[in-house]
Formats: structure tokens, sequence, C-alpha cells
């Protein structure tokens, strides 16, 4: 009996993580369990927000009473914002802070990011996107520079792979299998820089 495995999905989604000017010297603590759950960092910029830049920020919550708090809290010092990337990364990243307020998250989810790290219910240490799009909204916020084209997934991805990668990467892996060099990981990776189909093909002019 054939048993068929669900194709693999070339997929990444990503959210973005500041921690709060009141545990940034929890900083590499914190890193360690996003590393340790699965995370990649993307990038990690460390800076200090304005109030104006804050309530930028968090414009969404404008007119609420506790809107003048929070941007006091936020800009009262450096905060550590992280790019992060996973499977349901926005998702994954939600269910470990916990309830935003951590005094409940402290009865209700005791394990999460915000009831071990948070003080109360505006001083709750992390903060995480609420969605797809407004992770994306707040990145483009944090990391201006930051590149957001979704990721091909499915058929598309297979197609990009066939068309512009396994060419050479066959090549080369018959190429290492004919040399077997001593340390084929080199090897592998200086014979791709070398037959890099898209690579520059300078001109040399001598001048007389």
């Amino acid at each position: 009996m054939e048993i068929l495995m669900p194709e693999p999905q070339i997929y990444v989604e990503r959210t973005l993580a500041i921690i709060k000017p009141d545990v940034i010297d929890k900083e590499e603590e914190i890193e360690d369990v996003i590393l340790q759950s699965g995370f990649r960092i993307l990038q990690k910029r460390k800076l200090q927000l304005s109030p104006e830049q804050c309530s930028n920020f968090y414009a969404e919550q404008f007119g609420k009473m506790f809107f003048p708090n929070l941007t006091a809290y936020m800009s009262s010092g450096p905060i550590v914002a992280m790019v992060l990337a996973r499977n349901c990364a926005v998702s994954y990243w939600k269910e470990m802070l916990g309830p935003s307020n951590s005094l409940r998250a402290r009865i209700t989810h005791p394990h999460s990011l915000r009831a071990l790290y948070g003080t109360d219910e505006l001083r709750n240490g992390l903060h995480g996107s609420l969605s797809i799009s407004s992770a994306e909204k707040e990145i483009r916020f944090i990391f201006p520079e930051a590149i957001l084209e979704p990721l091909p997934t499915g058929q598309r991805a297979r197609d990009y792979l066939n068309l512009y990668v396994k060419p050479t990467l066959l090549a080369g892996l018959t190429a290492l299998c004919k040399e077997r060099p001593a340390d084929p990981m080199i090897w592998l990776a200086d014979w791709l820089i070398e037959h890099n189909p898209n690579k520059p093909k300078l001109q040399y002019h001598i001048s007389q």
C-alpha cells in the first residue's frame, strides 16, 4: 500500500517581537527562549523610540484611557526589536506571550512570557504582532529597509528550484562525487561560487 506524504511547503511567516524597556536586562535570556522555540531571528535592532514615534506605532490604540501611559512607558528607555520567523510565527509568538495583562497571565497562563517577565497590564514586558498584516506594518515601521515580499510556496517554489537551482546544484554534486575531497562542504561551496551561472562577467580594460 502506497502512503502519500504531504508535499513540503517552503513558507516562513514573520512577526515582530519587542523586548520592552523594563526587561531590557533580560535580553539574552529571552532570546534563548525564542531560539529554543524554533524561531529564527532574521533582524534585530536596539533603539529608543521618542513619544511621537510610540504614538505612531500604537496609533490604533489612540483615544484609549491607557494611551498616554503606554507611549510614556515605551519611550522611557531602550527596546530590542526583532523580526522572528517560523511557520505560524504570529500565532505561535502570541501563544508564547500569553494575555496582555501580566497579572491575569500569572493566573491563567503561568508559564507564558508575560507572566514571567511582565509586571502589570501596562508593563507586560514584551510585544507581539496581532496578525500577519499588522506584523508587516510594524516590521516596516521598525525596519524600514526590510523586504517583505511573500515567499514562494507549493508549485511556485518547485518551479523556481527546478529552473534556477537544481541544474547547477546537480552538476556540482556530480563533480563532488568524482572528486571526493576531504572537506566536501567547503569544496562544494567553492565550486558553486566558481560555476554560478549568474556570476557577473568582468571585462578588463588595459590602458596603453
